[in-house]
């Protein structure tokens, strides 16, 4: 379910509700909220202790009282009343005084492609919990797709894989709608897992749940590509001791576990390109595919859909801000849809 243009041009914030991070973009100040999706939660008194990047930093160091949560999996909201909790705190007292001005607040939302009611429901409840009169679902998919830039109102395709956390949407757009899509229940958490499991099996090493990320961690350089270093040093703890341990581990080992959750998101392109229309798919073969989403900036992912697929990739110059840009570019009013006037054309004729 998409929102209209004239719809969007009447709302006054958008809010990107990721399972990695929640953004919010408010209409004529630009992004005002990035910040992880997590909350503090003291489970004795019921209390928020943190949100956003230092509730991040408390995961896997926090005494038993203390739960960090994540009220957003998947795009979808889970706990809305935590997710109400977690966006009050992160807009801040000054923000939602000025939001509290609007007689009638608007908002608008976006939800992963082809998601069920209940998730339509769970973000529509979440921000009218906060305020909001009205609110406005936009596909992901679409305000990607419009933030980073493609002419997605043409009559030509425009191919968009946004790589989520926990999913990754894959769609042919054409004429400011979605052709063909798919959704892969796999993003950069499942990678992250390959290499964890990859290295608890193979080297009896734990890795540390933050810090760094584990993959980045694992490969450095050219990532998935062959020609990045054949061996890198990686420290964690123990299994079997618990002791701090450093290991050597073998680049193209890792590469390989990699690649196991990533064959699914090759299949998912594979199936949106079999159900796109011919001439379609021969416009692809100029524009190619444009890589968005938090995942995106995974090191050599760009040039192994490009081996997989035959067609030029191109990632996304600001990959992980891409949908809540483009649908602020939507409440700005700064994106016109083509206009089909047959009768004037007759006329001029």
């Amino acid at each position: 379910m998409t929102v209209s243009l004239e719809q969007l041009r009447r709302c006054h914030i958008a809010v990107d509700l990721g399972a990695a991070r929640t953004r919010v973009f408010v209409k004529g100040t630009g992004l005002a909220v990035d910040e992880p999706s997590a909350a503090a939660v003291n489970t004795r008194t019921g209390a928020l202790i943190a949100v956003g990047a230092l509730a991040e930093r408390m995961t896997g160091r926090t005494p038993d009282y203390i739960r960090v949560v994540r009220p957003v999996t998947g795009g979808t909201v889970v706990d809305i009343e935590m997710a109400q909790r977690m966006l009050r705190h992160l807009l801040g007292d000054k923000l939602r005084r000025q939001l509290r001005r609007k007689p009638r607040l608007r908002a608008a939302v976006s939800t992963p492609h082809d998601s069920d009611p209940l998730a339509q429901r769970a973000a529509i409840e979440t921000l009218l919990g906060l305020g909001a009169r009205r609110v406005e679902l936009v596909d992901t998919l679409i305000a990607a797709a419009v933030g980073c830039g493609l002419p997605v109102e043409q009559p030509t395709a425009s191919m968009i894989i946004v790589c989520g956390a926990a999913t990754t949407q894959v769609a042919v757009l054409s004429l400011g709608s979605i052709v063909t899509a798919q959704r892969v229940p796999v993003g950069g958490n499942a990678i992250d897992h390959a290499v964890v499991q990859h290295l608890r099996h193979h080297h009896e090493l734990m890795l540390p749940s933050q810090s760094v990320r584990p993959l980045q961690l694992a490969l450095r350089g050219t990532g998935l590509t062959a020609d990045g270093p054949s061996r890198t040093e990686i420290h964690g703890r123990d299994v079997a001791t618990g002791v701090a341990r450093t290991v050597i581990v073998d680049t193209a080992a890792v590469r390989d576990a990699i690649y196991t959750p990533l064959t699914s998101v090759i299949d998912g392109i594979g199936k949106v390109l079999r159900d796109c229309p011919p001439d379609l798919v021969a416009d692809l073969a100029d524009s190619g595919i444009m890589l968005v989403g938090g995942s995106a900036l995974l090191p050599g992912l760009d040039q192994m859909l490009h081996e997989a697929t035959g067609m030029p990739v191109v990632i996304a110059e600001r990959p992980d801000v891409c949908t809540v840009l483009g649908m602020g570019a939507m409440l700005d009013g700064r994106i016109r849809p083509m206009v089909l006037d047959p009768l004037a054309d007759a006329q001029g004729a």
